[in-house]
């Protein structure tokens, strides 16, 4: 059940527990970093659903947008907003919540990259727009600590093109560089959007030992987010 508090939609009886949102760049490490913390006891993860974004009743919104985002942007980001937030609102199995992305990336990256790169009509903006804000004003969504895996570009277009995923074909170099560009204001220069919580940066254009390294050295920071 929900309840408000605040004027906000909160589920009934759920105690206050640690929520991590991991942020980044496509192809920036994201899988790997999840599965080594859902090694750890106590840790709930919960992967972007993408499963869903490629199946919507045998239709393949997300290939659609990466193929033409005038026409299917608003199709897909809608239903990214939708799933994204069923994550967000989903009872807690566990002490601590890791999350890969959250609905407010979802905005302030890509529908924000949609927008400014002239790929998606100014109505269609404002109405997805008016939802997210709707949503962030009127439903709860708690964040504790933001873990941004900081990549470079080059580094993402050179792991995108090893991974060899169907949609990912057509995205070119400029696509994950305008990404980048979308992250870095918003979570190191503070230029575009308010940051909902403190940013833990851990520079991700490393191999995988040396990024297991780095999520073990930062393991403590990460896991007592809330305390």
């Amino acid at each position: 059940m929900l309840s408000s508090s605040q004027g906000k939609l909160v589920r009934n009886g759920e105690e206050r527990k640690s929520v991590i949102w991991l942020e980044g760049n496509i192809a920036s490490g994201k899988t790997t970093c999840l599965e080594y913390f859902s090694k750890t006891s106590d840790i709930e993860v919960l992967t972007e659903p993408v499963s869903k974004w490629r199946n919507v009743q045998g239709c393949n919104p997300l290939g659609l947008m990466y193929q033409d985002p005038s026409r299917w942007g608003l199709t897909l980001q809608t239903y990214v907003q939708l799933t994204m937030l069923d994550r967000h609102v989903l009872p807690m199995s566990a002490p601590i919540r890791m999350m890969e992305r959250s609905i407010y990336s979802a905005k302030y990256i890509f529908v924000e990259n949609l927008y400014k790169s002239g790929k998606m009509p100014e109505v269609d903006f404002a109405v997805l727009s008016e939802w997210f804000e709707w949503i962030i004003k009127n439903i709860a969504i708690p964040v504790d600590l933001i873990v941004y895996l900081q990549t470079s570009p080059q580094t993402c277009y050179e792991r995108l093109k090893q991974r060899c995923r169907e949609e990912e074909k057509v995205i070119p170099l400029e696509y994950l560089e305008s990404i980048h560009n979308l992250y870095e204001d918003w979570l190191i220069h503070h230029k575009s959007f308010e940051v909902p919580a403190p940013v833990l940066v851990i520079p991700a254009d490393h191999d995988l030992k040396k990024m297991l390294h780095q999520y073990e050295e930062n393991r403590e920071k990460i896991l007592m987010a809330h305390c």
